[in-house]
């Protein structure tokens, strides 16, 4: 029986399989707080404004920023806007700047004196608590708009939505803070040279900054997308609702349950659980699984290669016209990038963003993938203390998938890709190991008790930190996907030398790299000039060197 007409028993399966298993939360999550007392901010025509401000009249206070001129000339209307809002006072001041959230908007205009906060002017408050726009074009422009911030521009049915929901928020209000910051382990910046930016341009709610150096996300602007976390080479941003080890746990468990349920190998369908979830009814077919997410950025690409590695047979990823252009440019590069991988490997491209008329359609794309070759189960191996997690699933993923199709050996090259391999030009690098000091995942180490340079490839993000700390000029990127499990994963020897032995006494104090291109920059210097040996010493070997010289001579030091 073909597994189309074997639906009753395969959404049964479904229904007990997802029933049985469930994603581990937090279950006392971090959380912060909106306070609200209910000043509530209107700007547009003031027309509109005014019969706006007339639908709120519960709240604390109205004040209206009329920045457009009115709407219309009809008698019956200009009436009917006379008539409303009569106590609710109008401002024509320039408006700067709207910045904040629900409960702490900070609104600039121009003053006859300059800059000044409005909030201050009208109502005797540091800020307003609700903003309501009704202007032709967003005051803050951002994909996703702070929470308490209404953007309805002059659509009625979004108009009549937001004054219903506005009465509402007055109070206290309670949301997750959905990522955490890992400083210790974060690619940014280290000793204030700037490497890895990836976050700082995948966030649709500006909630993403670098403040002294250190990447900090604003929690009250922040919707939770995950963007910042799928971005993230080395996983110092992790989401927390769910964390990503439950959320791999929990696929893990869906898929291995449901392969022994079913007898078949699942599709797994991630979707937002807002507009995506409106797209899953009872008709998706018994094999494809949902995993609702708070947005489909929170999975990332070692979600994706693990869920096949564990036996799942395709990743589709559900995009609504809701999903913020953002979060969909990341997901297209990063899906890319997946299916380039298994493509280079020899598996069929598994992982595909789908429209919800696809979603409807899917019948002919399950019944392809029904014929690619099955997965078998991959079992994760334990990850050793201080690891990047993220990378080690990522990579035990690769190798798995890549074991079970053309188990090749070379490398992928692909331009901007936070994996791949360190160069030097041994010829020129003094071994001054700034570029250890600078690396946030100890992909580069230093020799030890010898003069060397190492380097782990698995480790590398790219981030580019030790190129911008070496004094030489001399580390080069080059961004790669290594198939060669025991290449990538071994102890690379960039350069190693003997050490430098202090000629006076034996030790060793430097690599002879170092002391020969310190001869070369300062052995011309009056300080060395007359014995050009004494670069050579140790540090104690030379004080000693300088003060028989003067012994020798007192009347050097009054030259």
């Amino acid at each position: 029986m073909s597994i189309r007409k074997n639906q009753p028993q395969l959404k049964q399966a479904r229904q007990q399989v997802m029933a049985s298993t469930q994603i581990l939360q937090n279950l006392i999550p971090p959380t912060v707080s909106y306070t609200t007392q209910g000043h509530v901010l209107i700007i547009g025509p003031e027309d509109l404004a005014r019969l706006a401000a007339d639908k709120l009249s519960t709240m604390a206070s109205r004040v209206i920023l009329a920045n457009e001129a009115i709407t219309s000339q009809d008698e019956t209307h200009l009436e009917a806007v006379m008539n409303a809002a009569a106590d609710v006072e109008s401002y024509y001041n320039k408006l700067t700047s709207v910045k904040g959230f629900l409960g702490q908007f900070q609104v600039k205009v121009e003053g006859e004196s300059g800059i000044t906060e409005l909030s201050v002017v009208a109502i005797r408050q540091a800020h307003f608590d609700i903003v309501l726009d009704l202007s032709h074009s967003p005051c803050i422009n951002l994909e996703m708009l702070p929470p308490g911030y209404f953007y309805v521009g002059q659509d009625a049915a979004l108009l009549a939505d937001a004054i219903a929901n506005i009465p509402d928020l007055i109070g206290e209000f309670d949301k997750p803070r959905y990522v955490r910051v890992n400083s210790d382990i974060c690619a940014h910046d280290k000793h204030g040279l700037n490497g890895c930016n990836r976050c700082l341009n995948f966030c649709p709610a500006d909630a993403i900054s670098s403040v002294a150096h250190k990447i900090e996300i604003d929690p009250y602007l922040c919707h939770g997308a995950g963007s910042c976390t799928n971005a993230c080479p080395t996983g110092a941003l992790s989401y927390d609702l769910p964390t990503p080890s439950s959320l791999h746990t929990y696929l893990e468990k869906l898929v291995s349950r449901y392969r022994q349920e079913a007898q078949t190998a699942p599709v797994i369908l991630f979707h937002d659980n807002e507009a995506g979830a409106e797209w899953i009814t009872d008709q998706l077919s018994g094999d494809v699984l949902p995993v609702a997410m708070e947005e489909i950025t929170v999975a990332s690409i070692d979600h994706w290669l693990a869920v096949l590695a564990n036996g799942a047979r395709e990743v589709l990823i559900l995009q609504t016209p809701a999903t913020a252009p953002t979060l969909l440019q990341m997901l297209k590069g990063e899906s890319a990038l997946a299916n380039r991988i298994l493509d280079q490997m020899g598996q069929p491209q598994r992982i595909r963003l789908i429209t919800p008329s696809e979603l409807s359609q899917l019948d002919d794309a399950l019944a392809v993938s029904l014929a690619w070759p099955v997965i078998m189960p991959m079992v994760l191996d334990a990850i050793e203390p201080n690891t990047n997690v993220k990378r080690s699933i990522v990579f035990q993923a690769i190798d798995h998938l890549n074991s079970q199709a053309a188990a090749v050996d070379d490398v992928l090259a692909m331009a901007n890709i936070p994996y791949g391999m360190v160069s030097i030009n041994s010829d020129k690098c003094t071994l001054c190991m700034s570029c250890v000091a600078t690396c946030p995942t100890q992909a580069l180490k230093d020799g030890g008790n010898a003069p060397a340079l190492k380097f782990v490839e698995q480790d590398c993000v790219q981030c580019g930190l030790c190129e911008a700390a070496c004094p030489e000029n001399v580390i080069s990127l080059i961004p790669q996907i290594n198939f060669n499990q025991s290449a990538r994963q071994q102890v690379q020897v960039l350069k190693q030398e003997p050490a430098f032995e202090c000629i006076r006494c034996g030790s060793e104090f430097a690599t002879q790299s170092m002391v020969r291109k310190i001869i070369e920059m300062v052995g011309e210097h009056s300080a060395f000039s007359g014995n050009i040996e004494r670069l050579k010493m140790c540090g104690d070997c030379r004080v000693k060197d300088m003060f028989e010289d003067i012994l020798d001579d007192p009347e050097k030091q009054l030259q």
